[in-house]
């Protein structure tokens, strides 16, 4: 991590520990309330949240203070994270990741706006805003358009592995829409799906990854989770270790040792979601502030670990890569 990242995250860090905003300027502080479901706030699309938020005027130890809460992984922890939030006066929650904390955040708060970043559903469909252009309420965010890019990321597979019949699949209870999409797509590209749907928290990966090898799983999907993405690691190593390509839902798992990943970035939409905080702080109403989308996904692939598994990288994917990690 660079000196800058740390710079930003032990700001974030001392703000949310002591409730104080330190040394600050003649005016208001802000305060902030972040409901995380347990991704690690060390991520970069944190710091770039907090680093856009910087550069609208909103800087931590000066006008904003940063109140966070996380619910380490277990969902069963949001809602009275959510309560205990809503007791510190906050202006505005950011609530990125899952449904579930959405759905938390709004259980322990009536008029608070809330700003999301829907990391694993849709909002619209899950009936949280009226539309995208008019939220209507006081919610509004971005959305990282998981269930729709679902199906593309096992097509994705089924390229990069032709000869490949069952793919396992990872699921939990915030991606039961996206496996949807998956089951359904499944057929139309001749596979079988093996899927381990992961229950209460923590999850045993090493359990699961013995599993589908015994039952003869030939390359691994993940669904798009915040309560996968912080073992993110360890799931990519696992994935090494038994010699499953995969593929993901963002680029930080190729940087963590995945094989390849179709999808957002994720960094980009969370500075738009500082956007949308920065117009709440300064008083427009979440009614009337956009739900945004992903105007462009990228395709990363990670060349060392399709060396070590021995998979030669199709040249229309390597045609369509944006970026490669060697």
């Amino acid at each position: 991590m660079t000196s800058r990242r740390k710079l930003l995250l032990a700001g974030a860090a001392v703000a949310a520990a002591s409730g104080r905003g330190g040394a600050q300027q003649p005016g208001r502080t802000y305060r902030l309330g972040w409901l995380s479901s347990g991704a690690l706030l060390v991520d970069e699309y944190n710091n770039a949240f907090v680093e856009r938020l910087r550069e609208l005027g909103f800087v931590v130890g000066r006008n904003l203070v940063i109140e966070v809460r996380s619910a380490q992984g277990v969902a069963e922890r949001l809602p009275a994270i959510a309560a205990e939030l809503m007791k510190l006066n906050c202006d505005v929650l950011f609530v990125p990741g899952p449904e579930a904390a959405l759905i938390a955040a709004k259980q322990a708060s009536r008029d608070t706006p809330i700003v999301f970043a829907a990391n694993e559903y849709d909002p619209l469909t899950g009936g949280h805003v009226a539309s995208l252009a008019k939220p209507g309420g006081r919610i509004t965010g971005v959305t990282q358009l998981q269930i729709q890019l679902a199906a593309k990321r096992l097509e994705v597979l089924c390229e990069l592995l032709p000869k490949a019949k069952r793919i396992a699949v990872f699921a939990n209870s915030s991606t039961v829409e996206q496996l949807a999409v998956v089951k359904t797509a499944a057929p139309t590209l001749a596979v079988a799906l093996d899927v381990v749907d992961f229950k209460q928290g923590p999850y045993d990966y090493e359990a699961a990854f013995a599993a589908i090898v015994r039952r003869k799983a030939e390359a691994l999907l993940m669904l798009g989770s915040a309560f996968f993405a912080r073992a993110r690691v360890r799931i990519c190593d696992l994935a090494l270790t038994h010699r499953l390509p995969g593929v993901y839902n963002n680029s930080l798992w190729v940087e963590a040792g995945g094989l390849i990943s179709y999808g957002a970035n994720f960094s980009d939409s969370y500075r738009r979601a500082a956007d949308k905080v920065a117009q709440v702080l300064k008083g427009v109403k979440p009614a009337d502030i956009p739900v945004e989308q992903p105007t462009t996904v990228e395709m990363v692939v990670n060349l060392a670990t399709a060396r070590a598994l021995g998979v030669a990288i199709p040249a229309s994917i390597a045609a369509r890569a944006d970026r490669a990690i060697q």
